[in-house]
């Protein structure tokens, strides 16, 4: 148990940051969501409220007066609260940057004042821009294609002068299409697994934004919690005050993805197997192709993804199943 050591998980409400918030009071941490429920949901953490390891605290990270709360006794931040979605910042970027940028400011300055341990922060691999190199690799990035983009790049950015001017160590994970238990299928901003398996599960017909052949490199819930805590209790000096790729190290183009999720949702209905998909127009600020090299974390942190897309989607979509109505 480690009945000394408080966790303050922000965004706790939401996909990652609610499974963020069971696996740590499942291993005995204190841990504090902060979540002012724009994009999470109560009931994400409702079996935690009753856990007296687990405190709930409801502020915006873009009041710098509920980030000093917030953060006041914790030992380790895990930063997630934060607007995603590429076409949410599209149409607005004036919120996202608000919420990514002067929110993610606001936490830094407070777990600063705070004196916290350490940092760690959702970066995103958005942050690859243009770059068309692949395997993405840390030190290689690109310009942004979209405002989205531009504030999870300037999250590193001000995470790295923290480090330097104040000492505070941070940790950025540059999180690559994760999916899992919990992802909202809602939305005019659903990601793209749950958003088809409702499709799906509904008979009705996806819609693909191109041809289906760019790529990406999903990434299954539960690698995200493991880079996580291997973050937070690395000892390694060289292993701090940088970013890794979060990701499994393997591309998937959409109509594969598609391919998968027939042959899995079938299993549970043969009538999937029958639901065409169609062919949109690509879409704004999307990258083609994206493959994250996950040997920084490999050799720095001993990260060890467990769960591949095929393997991930068979648990996803059991969830999916039992969950999604």
């Amino acid at each position: 148990m480690n009945d000394k050591t408080t966790i303050l998980i922000t965004g706790g409400a939401g996909f990652i940051g609610s499974n963020l918030c069971d696996y740590f009071v499942g291993k005995g941490y204190k841990v504090v969501c902060l979540d002012n429920f724009s994009t999470g949901f109560k009931k994400n953490i409702e079996h935690l409220l009753a856990n007296p390891y687990f405190t709930l605290f409801e502020g915006d990270i873009r009041s710098f007066e509920d980030c000093k709360k917030a953060v006041s006794g914790v030992q380790y931040v895990l930063h997630q609260a934060a607007l995603g979605s590429v076409p949410r910042s599209i149409n607005d970027p004036v919120t996202t940057n608000e919420v990514n940028v002067s929110g993610f400011l606001n936490m830094l300055t407070a777990s600063r004042d705070a004196k916290v341990k350490r940092f760690v922060y959702a970066a995103s691999s958005s942050t690859y821009g243009d770059s068309e190199s692949l395997p993405k690799t840390e030190e290689k990035i690109g310009k942004p294609l979209s405002p989205y983009a531009v504030t999870k790049y300037v999250n590193e950015l001000y995470a790295d002068v923290f480090s330097k001017t104040y000492g505070l160590e941070t940790i950025g994970l540059r999180y690559f299409n994760v999916f899992g238990r919990r992802q909202d299928p809602n939305g005019a901003y659903a990601a793209v697994i749950p958003k088809f398996v409702m499709q799906f599960m509904k008979y009705e017909s996806p819609v693909v934004n191109g041809d289906g052949n760019y790529s990406r490199d999903f990434t299954y819930i539960d690698n995200v919690l493991q880079m996580n805590e291997l973050a937070m209790l690395v000892q390694n000096p060289k292993a701090v005050n940088t970013v890794y790729n979060t990701a499994f190290g393997e591309r998937t183009t959409l109509n594969e993805l598609i391919g998968y999720l027939k042959e899995f949702l079938s299993g549970y209905d043969q009538e999937i197997k029958k639901v065409e998909v169609v062919y949109g127009p690509n879409r704004t600020g999307d990258i083609p192709h994206s493959l994250a090299s996950i040997d920084k974390a490999v050799e720095l942190l001993g990260y060890s993804p467990e769960y591949s897309l095929k393997n991930g989607l068979r648990e996803a979509v059991k969830w999916y199943k039992d969950n999604l109505r």
